[in-house]
C-alpha cells in the first residue's frame, strides 16, 4: 500500500471520526440539557440514544481499520495480531446491524399503513449483517495468510539449517 494511499485512508478517517464525535456529543448535549428542538411524533429520545450507539459502532471499526492499516504499513497484517482488530470490526458491524433491527422495531408501529417501510428496513439490516458476513470471509483468508506465512517461515529455518 502506498504512502499516498496510506495517507489520503487516514485523511478520511479524521474528517469522518472528527465529524461523528460531534454528532455524538451534539445529540448527547440535546438528550443531557432536555432543549428537544423538534416535536415529532416517533420517540426522539430513543432514536437519538440509538443513534449515538449506531455512530459508535462505525467509530469503532474505523480506528480498527486505522490500526490494520498500521499493521500494513509496517509488514506486520499478517500476524495473530491483527485478528483482533479484524474481530472488532465483524463485532462492530454486527452490533450496528442489531441497532438498525432496533430502530426498523421502534418505527414499526408508525408504518401500519405502509408496511412495506419495515421490510425495506429490515432488508437493510439483513445486508449490514451480509457485511459482517463477507468481512468474516475475509478474515478466514487472513488466517490462511498468516498460517502459510509461517509455514514458510519454518521451511526457511529448515533451509537455512541444511545450508
Amino acid at each position: 500500500m502506498g504512502k499516498l494511499t496510506v495517507r489520503a485512508l487516514r485523511a478520511v478517517l479524521v474528517v469522518v471520526l472528527t465529524g461523528t464525535v460531534f454528532v455524538q456529543a451534539l445529540m448527547l448535549w440535546v438528550l443531557i440539557s432536555g432543549n428537544d428542538p423538534e416535536d415529532g411524533s416517533l420517540p426522539l429520545t430513543p432514536l437519538r440514544v440509538m443513534t449515538i450507539l449506531g455512530i459508535g459502532t462505525a467509530q469503532v471499526a474505523m480506528v480498527c481499520v486505522w490500526r490494520l492499516v498500521t499493521m500494513v504499513r509496517r509488514g506486520t497484517v499478517f500476524s495473530h495480531a491483527a485478528f483482533r482488530y479484524v474481530d472488532a470490526i465483524i463485532g462492530s458491524i454486527v452490533a450496528a446491524a442489531l441497532v438498525w433491527f432496533a430502530v426498523t422495531a421502534l418505527n414499526a408501529p408508525g408504518q401500519r399503513d405502509d408496511p412495506g417501510v419495515t421490510l425495506i428496513m429490515g432488508g437493510v439490516g439483513l445486508a449490514i449483517l451480509g457485511v459482517a458476513l463477507i468481512v468474516l470471509v475475509l478474515r478466514t483468508l487472513l488466517a490462511q495468510a498468516v498460517a502459510r506465512d509461517v509455514e514458510a517461515a519454518e521451511m526457511q529455518a529448515e533451509l537455512d539449517e541444511v545450508i
